[in-house]
């Protein structure tokens, strides 16, 4: 009992280790500087994790019903998703500062915020593989990896939670400042593209 409560402990841990990977932060990163409220910016890491949280745990269900593992093949094909889908953030993120202004109006907060969950999702897809055989090898019964899971998740909402909160500070000081705030946008793009093409190129090369 006492090793399945340290291991559960220590998929809370590594949740929250997940969430700070480069690509994930990168990703979010794209996006922070969009609103000037901190909540409003905490909710773009809220639910990014919750997106990521449940692709982990649907592709889990799906893999144990059907008693089978993703393909290497796949697998790399969603890292080179997760890739794409950085670059593309860089230019749409790039296009936005040429024009920065902050958005005010209901639907766009509500389309950043599904937009977080749909890229938390992609990175769940690509980190599914690596979990599921994690699961199998170290958690012996299905309610324990349902928990193991539930406890990662946990652990990625939190880090990047905590690390929307702490990006979206420069964000709110360079409010009113066109040229600092235009310089952190295209920074973030100009990082995003660049680890993009660089994340293709080391799964793919």
């Amino acid at each position: 009992m006492e090793d399945v409560a340290t291991l559960l402990g220590i998929g809370f841990l590594l949740g929250f280790k997940h969430a700070l990977e480069p690509d994930h932060v990168i990703a979010v990163s794209t996006m922070v500087g969009k609103h000037k409220s901190t909540l409003k910016s905490s909710f773009l890491g809220l639910f990014w994790g919750i997106g990521h949280t449940l692709t982990l745990l649907v592709v889990f269900l799906l893999l144990s019903v059907m008693d089978t593992r993703i393909p290497g093949s796949w697998e790399m094909t969603f890292e080179i998703i997760v890739g794409l889908m950085l670059i593309y953030l860089g230019f749409s993120s790039f296009s936005a500062s040429k024009s920065y202004k902050v958005r005010k109006d209901k639907g766009s907060e509500n389309h950043l915020i599904l937009k977080s969950m749909f890229i938390g999702q992609i990175h769940g897809l690509a980190g599914s593989a690596a979990m599921t055989l994690l699961l199998v090898s170290m958690v012996t019964t299905f309610s324990d990896s349902l928990v193991y899971i539930g406890l990662f998740g946990i652990g990625t909402i939190l880090g990047m939670l905590v690390f929307t909160v702490i990006l979206s500070i420069p964000y709110r000081i360079s409010s009113g400042k066109y040229k600092m705030n235009h310089f952190l946008h295209t920074a973030a793009s100009v990082i995003s593209i660049t680890y993009g093409v660089w994340y293709i190129y080391a799964i793919a090369g």
